[in-house]
């Protein structure tokens, strides 16, 4: 296979270069942190009181962690490090306590962002001659504008219809001969279900690829749509916080997420003891930004769980690669006194073929218990009046779910179509527990 790259020299530099330019950006953004309000007081109080303490890569660790909470408590200008006339954009999102983070931009940090977005793009095999459809949501939301204008640095004619709207989706896929497109994963297993009720055929669309990114989903979740749909799907990693998307992505190969260190300094910890998890141990990504002057973040808490891959890509890249995204530590199930991942429930859904394209995950409290219900849709063929194949069915997937998690659930089989549909980032846990329990 031949391989395209966007900045051939950045994106095959020498560890040893990398890690210089690094230290560098590193440096710079040291600096940039000192003049803002929040990280002026954390940095001094760690002994950090100029760029020249930092003298290596190692000094890193001297900088304390940055969380959410600390970006909501900074509300709202207290990460910006340039003057408020310098800002041209801002992008924003909310959280639980109803206060934002939010994420300042330069006109600089725009154009270095969109660089990356095309890196992004580029490096799966899209050129100039590519038809873009952006089917995510806009506004404050980064990953609608994030694509947006790394498409167009690309080259690429670029649709921004935005989310939802599934029959208009299919008239502008025909009407313009796309042949790409980003979405959540679970808008494009809708977009297939639709096709029949809106009478599209496959042939009559130019798909090749899809950018799948802003919720969690499993390998077998990717396996499912790029049949379904017959075309590639890539992998996105963002997060508003460092940007949004564009921190890494999978390349043509489709083997691990390639983090852009040019821009983010990666490093995996444990969740519980907060040290650097070493080799190819999974923890915790906490992501420092180089690539931005106007909200600099030094060693953020992304929630996310990863680790680094230890051998080298086939495709040149010299950049290390994440694994995929499993989950997040904040987002862990405790049922009965197990921990549980929602992504391992639907890693087992999607692996047998009689389930259809949507599922909920709902925790009820019985008594002293925990109840744990898994409702998914079946596909409409193995919908039939007799209920002895339906109660195998129901039977096969509560015994997987129960071997992968060790938790005896109730399953609920729904009819294609029948559980709700989100345009945005799917709700696919509902926590029903009284919260003072």
């Amino acid at each position: 296979m031949t391989y395209q790259y966007w900045n051939e020299q950045l994106e095959t530099i020498s560890r040893k270069e990398l890690e210089a330019w690094q230290l560098a950006k590193l440096k710079e953004t040291v600096g940039r942190s000192l003049r803002t309000p929040f990280y002026q007081k954390r940095l001094t109080e760690s002994g950090i009181k100029s760029p020249d303490d930092i003298k290596s890569l190692e000094d890193l660790k001297r900088i304390p962690f940055t969380t959410k909470n600390d970006l909501r408590d900074g509300f709202p200008y207290g990460f910006l490090s340039i003057p408020r006339d310098e800002v041209v954009r801002l992008h924003a999102s909310s959280g639980t306590t109803g206060t934002p983070t939010t994420i300042y931009f330069s006109r600089d940090d725009l154009k270095q962002w969109a660089s990356f977005m095309a890196r992004c793009i580029y490096g799966t095999g899209c050129t100039r001659a590519d038809v873009f459809q952006n089917m995510i949501s806009y506004g404050l939301f980064t990953g609608g504008l994030g694509f947006h204008a790394g498409a167009e640095e690309v080259g690429m004619l670029v649709i921004p219809s935005g989310s939802g709207n599934t029959a208009r989706q299919f008239r502008l896929m025909q009407d313009f001969g796309t042949t790409a497109v980003h979405a959540t994963p679970s808008f494009l297993l809708h977009v297939e279900s639709k096709m029949k009720e809106e009478g599209v055929k496959r042939e009559s669309l130019l798909l090749k690829r899809a950018f799948a990114g802003a919720e969690p989903y499993s390998e077998d979740t990717r396996k499912r749509i790029e049949g379904l749909l017959n075309i590639e799907v890539f992998n996105s990693y963002g997060l508003s916080e460092m940007n949004g998307p564009g921190v890494a992505f999978e390349c043509q190969c489709k083997n691990g997420l390639h983090i852009w260190e040019d821009g983010y300094i990666a490093e995996i910890i444990d969740p519980e003891t907060l040290e650097n998890v070493t080799g190819d141990g999974r923890g915790e990504l906490v992501i420092t930004i180089l690539c931005r002057e106007a909200t600099p973040i030094l060693r953020y808490r992304t929630r996310d769980l990863t680790g680094f891959i230890p051998d080298n890509c086939p495709c040149g890249r010299t950049h290390r690669r994440l694994y995929r995204i499993t989950g997040r530590s904040d987002d862990m199930l405790i049922i009965n006194g197990v921990n549980v991942f929602p992504s391992q429930i639907e890693e087992v859904i999607m692996a047998i073929n009689e389930v259809g394209n949507n599922y909920v995950i709902e925790i009820e409290k019985e008594g002293v218990l925990d109840r744990l219900t898994v409702k998914t849709e079946i596909k409409p063929e193995n919908f039939m009046d007799d209920t002895r194949p339906l109660n195998a069915l129901k039977e096969k997937i509560r015994r997987q779910i129960q071997a992968s998690i060790t938790i005896n659930p109730r399953v609920e089989l729904n009819e294609a179509g029948s559980l709700p549909v989100s345009e945005g980032k799917a709700v696919r846990v509902k926590d029903l527990r009284p919260k003072d329990l």
